[in-house]
C-alpha cells in the first residue's frame, strides 16, 4: 500500500498493489495527478528507496510540473502522512479480523472513502522531542566562542 495526502484539504488516496516498487510509485503519482488536479505539484516524500528509484527519476523527467522534496533523514515528525496512517489503521483495522487479502483491501478502501467523506484540513502540531545535550567532562557542552583582541 502507498498513499498520498493533501494537507490543505485533508483528502487522501491509497494505491493497493502487490509490490512496493518504482512502478507502483509511478502509478501513485499518476493517480495523484488525476485526483488532485493542479498546474504544479510540490510533493514531499520520505527517503524510501522506491521514491528515488531509476524508474521514478525517469518518469519525473516527463513531468516537469512535479517538484519532489525529500524530508531530512531521521525526521519522521515532519512527515504529515504519518498521523493520517494512524487514523487509517484505526478506521480500517481496529477490531477487525480479515480472512484474506481481499477483505483487508476492501476495508482499507472503505476507510479511505469514509475519511474523504468527512475530511478536513490538517493542522500540524507535532514537534521534535527535546534531547539532552551531551556532557563532556561532567559539564554540559556549550558552543565554543573565540575572542579576538
Amino acid at each position: 500500500m502507498q498513499s498520498a495526502f493533501e494537507p490543505a484539504t485533508g483528502q487522501a488516496n491509497i494505491l493497493l498493489s502487490p509490490k512496493r516498487d518504482g512502478a507502483s510509485h509511478i502509478q501513485l503519482l499518476e493517480q495523484m495527478m488525476r485526483d488532485f488536479p493542479a498546474d504544479r505539484w510540490l510533493i514531499i516524500e520520505d527517503n524510501l528507496s522506491i521514491h528515488k528509484s531509476r524508474d521514478v527519476k525517469t518518469a519525473l523527467l516527463a513531468w516537469p510540473e512535479i517538484q519532489i522534496l525529500f524530508l531530512p533523514k531521521y525526521a519522521c515528525w515532519l512527515n504529515l502522512i504519518e498521523p493520517w496512517w494512524k487514523q487509517l489503521r484505526a478506521l480500517a483495522l481496529r477490531g477487525h479480523r480479515f480472512e484474506n487479502a481481499d477483505e483487508l483491501a476492501a476495508s482499507l478502501l472503505a476507510a479511505t472513502e469514509c475519511w474523504n467523506a468527512h475530511r478536513h484540513p490538517y493542522h500540524w502540531r507535532k514537534r521534535p522531542a527535546l534531547r539532552p545535550q551531551p556532557r563532556i567532562g561532567g559539564c554540559a557542552s556549550a558552543p565554543t566562542t573565540y575572542r579576538s583582541n
